[in-house]
């Protein structure tokens, strides 16, 4: 059966400017304060980035520990200001934009909060519905459909923290359907997942094309970056390669990347086996 993509109908928010890119980054620095630091130094999270973005693009952003990618997501998401620079979403700032849909690490979620499926979906329309308002039919079968999509509708009255760790990021990426969402950021949702359960969730990834759903995932699996996304990001703080993975992914600019905690096996350009043992940070 084939399936309907959402139709997109901006009521509240941001107005969309036609002609502008989905994200656009121009020299955006971002710091955070030095523990226990005398003179207030901040060294740079992030540091001259820029890069712009098209509808329905898929980019990894991948690179070691510590190198700033979950800064990076949280700045397009709105939850933190650049430094420098500046973070455009269709022609403006993140802020008061109801298009772009994050979805933290797993770690960072309380899991054992009382909610149902159905509920954390119907999140997805409350900038829409309304604060203080009820959720109208309309509202109620987009959920349904969003679920059904994600292949949760048998999932809708489970409490969240019941979910195996692929059913939880499938309800997440049906919250960003019943949202509208146009750009979904996603930070580590494969970790810890199966080999099912992460084919599962590519094949969902996939499904929004029809959407022209723009996405970011970051993750430290090089080859599922290579293999499932458009474009790759390798990240350390700077922006140190960007583009296609068979362009991104040499010798020079993994080692670039990961320094001294990269141990490149096969130098050659066409099969670069590495390990990173770069500790978090």
């Amino acid at each position: 059966m084939m399936i309907k993509p959402m139709t997109r109908l901006v009521r509240v928010g941001v107005t969309h400017e036609v002609t502008a890119p989905t994200l656009e980054l121009e020299s955006v620095v971002v710091s955070y304060p030095t523990r226990g630091s005398s003179n207030g130094a901040r060294p740079p999270a992030l540091e001259d980035i820029s890069f712009r973005l098209e509808a329905g693009e898929r980019v990894a952003v991948v690179g070691p520990n510590g190198a700033g990618k979950s800064t990076l997501l949280k700045l397009i998401a709105g939850m933190l200001k650049p430094d420098q620079g500046r973070v455009s979403i269709f022609g403006s700032g993140p802020g008061d934009h109801i298009c772009i849909a994050y979805v933290p690490q797993r770690s960072q979620i309380d899991w054992s909060f009382p909610v149902t499926v159905e509920d954390v979906v119907m999140m997805g329309r409350v900038d829409r519905i309304g604060l203080f308002r009820w959720p109208r039919r309309e509202d109620r079968d987009l959920v349904r459909t969003s679920l059904e999509r994600v292949g949760a509708a048998d999932l809708a009255h489970k409490q969240i923290g019941e979910l195996s760790g692929g059913q939880q990021q499938r309800v997440f990426i049906a919250r960003a359907l019943a949202q509208e969402a146009e750009l979904l950021l996603m930070d580590e949702p494969l970790t810890g997942l199966d080999v099912r359960s992460r084919d599962a969730i590519f094949g969902i990834l996939e499904s929004l094309r029809a959407d022209e759903v723009t996405i970011l995932v970051s993750t430290h699996d090089l080859n599922q970056a290579a293999e499932h996304f458009d474009r790759i990001m390798l990240l350390n703080r700077r922006l140190v390669a960007f583009g296609p993975p068979a362009s991104v992914l040499h010798a020079e600019n993994l080692r670039s990347a990961y320094g001294g905690h990269v141990h490149v096996v096969n130098g050659n350009d066409e099969a670069v086996l590495l390990t990173d043992t770069c500790c978090d940070g």
